[in-house]
């Protein structure tokens, strides 16, 4: 087996083993495009969990500042002895992938070394675009696209994929010592962190916890055509994407104050059957 294809098949197994949501729908996939999302997932996971070992700030720092420079090098076709790099390399340069969306990832990701709290909600905006919507903008590019404006409905996907994954972890995040709800929401409805933290759910959860819904579903609604936009093969798995992260969406508007309580999960039958209905509603 060449460099090359351990590469990939290293990266699938990353995305087979860690991408709970994304690795189902893009079953869906001609293999070559399908390889070249579990070498650009390989990527982002690594860099997320940079940020999120336990240990000190500071070397977490340090471990994300060699990872910067091995990124600059791999981008050349200089590879360090992580396995991530020849798939990683080979893929964006066959799709042409702008070399920029790698490089806000890791300011996005290493920003959560520090306690995180988000005054408006423009503030969280730019952190969901630099951490979700440069994977929508990079994976659209694999899909492959016809017109300029699948790239922003790609990133309202991944502001919105954000918004359900925080919704999703709240008491989870907090325990890290971030919390990603704008903090102009939490007084709107009267909702403090303290209270968060409690064994109580707090008072105006619930209208906050609608008011986040419904500002993703928004989102939701903003990026779905983007749909009609990337080349016909990938539409099938793009539709399932957004239909899981969709019903994600909805269970944690049917949890209400649970959600602070237990991770709320989409189960692996439902994620099959829309994968099962995708596949048979494109062909």
């Amino acid at each position: 087996m060449t460099e090359l294809a351990q590469s990939y098949a290293y990266c699938r197994e990353v995305a087979r083993r860690r991408a709970r949501n994304f690795y189902y729908s893009f079953l869906l996939l001609p293999r070559p495009q399908r390889d070249a999302i579990c070498a650009i997932y390989a990527f982002m996971r690594r860099a997320d969990d940079l940020c999120d070992e336990p240990g000190a700030a500071q070397t977490a720092r340090q471990a994300i500042a060699r990872w910067r420079s091995e990124l600059e090098a791999a981008l050349e076709g200089r590879y360090s002895d992580c396995p991530i790099w020849p798939a990683f390399h080979d893929t964006v340069r066959r799709y042409r992938i702008p070399h920029e969306y790698f490089f806000e990832v890791i300011e996005g990701v290493s920003s959560d070394l520090e306690p995180r709290r988000f005054p408006t909600f423009d503030d969280l905006y730019r952190y969901c675009y630099q951490v979700a919507s440069v994977v929508g903008l990079t994976i659209v590019h694999i899909f492959g696209f016809r017109k300029p404006e699948a790239l922003p409905m790609a990133e309202k996907c991944g502001v919105a994929f954000q918004l359900t994954n925080i919704l999703r972890d709240i008491r989870e995040d907090l325990n890290r010592g971030r919390l990603y709800l704008p903090q102009e929401d939490l007084e709107r409805f009267g909702v403090d962190e303290e209270s968060l933290r409690g064994p109580e759910p707090p008072q105006g959860f619930d209208e906050l916890l609608r008011f986040e819904v419904a500002r993703a579903r928004a989102l939701y609604a903003e990026g779905r055509p983007v749909l009609d936009l990337v080349e016909p093969q990938s539409r099938p798995s793009l539709w399932a994407l957004i239909e899981i992260y969709s019903r994600l969406l909805d269970r944690i508007e049917r949890a209400g104050v649970a959600v602070l309580q237990h991770r709320v999960e989409l189960p692996l039958t439902e994620k099959l059957r829309i994968v099962a209905r995708a596949a048979l509603a494109h062909h």
